[in-house]
């Protein structure tokens, strides 16, 4: 991998999150700080009910935190209005889940062209970028063809895709081999690694596989709200 530059890309300070239920308070996110470098793959582990997707979904500004900030090259996202909000997400966070959230009605090249068009790009310049990624994450022959009519590995190497379409600052991953078989969850974890090398793409990944973020370049640990970083 790609050793990374010094300057951040990503910086989240203090992060709280609350949540209120059934008239108890559950906090979450207790003051979280975390810093990634351009070009980092870092993984966030940790129990069912931890905060792992929380921390991802206020991340890329899906959610907002009781207190704190969330900074991509020095730029508060939560200064940002809610149309600001989503426009920076579209252009600078590429997301990958454990469901590949392809749409159905779609061919696998329109869904990964998709964030393109929202974007307001050329649609021939969105649709050449589109076919290079294919091609990169092994699916130049599947461009044709409906999510349903892929495996479940090349629908997430599809939505793999998609998340780059924008070229966005950085990849935030929920799971993303959750619902693969073991060969398979190998395979999207070395397309991962491949991004890097060959791109600096930086990922913040939560998973709960611990061979799968041995291979990171930093692995935290979330428990009672805050991140250890593993040794």
């Amino acid at each position: 991998m790609n050793d990374a530059p010094d300057r951040p890309v990503f910086e989240a300070r203090q992060l709280t999150k609350v949540f209120t239920k059934a008239g108890r308070t559950i906090e979450v996110l207790d003051g979280l700080d975390l810093s990634l470098k351009s070009g980092e793959v870092v993984g966030i582990l940790g129990t069912s009910g931890a905060g792992k997707s929380t921390l991802l979904h206020i991340a890329g500004g899906l959610d907002r935190p009781s207190a704190g900030t969330v900074h991509y090259g020095g730029k508060d996202i939560f200064s940002l209005s809610e149309p600001e909000l989503a426009a920076f997400r579209n252009h600078r966070i590429g997301f990958v889940f454990q469901m590949h959230y392809l749409l159905s009605e779609f061919t696998c090249l329109e869904n990964v062209m998709m964030p393109g068009i929202i974007a307001g790009g050329n649609k021939h310049q969105v649709r050449e970028k589109a076919e290079a990624l294919l091609k990169q994450v092994g699916l130049s022959e599947r461009g044709d063809h409906r999510p349903g009519e892929l495996s479940g590995g090349e629908q997430q190497r599809a939505a793999v895709a998609r998340a780059l379409v924008n070229r966005p600052s950085m990849i935030l991953a929920d799971e993303p081999t959750g619902n693969l078989d073991a060969r398979t969850a190998v395979s999207v974890q070395d397309l991962f690694l491949e991004l890097n090398d060959t791109h600096g793409t930086t990922f913040l990944i939560v998973t709960h596989n611990q061979e799968m973020a041995s291979r990171f370049h930093r692995r935290f640990q979330l428990r009672d709200g805050v991140l250890h970083q593993e040794r």
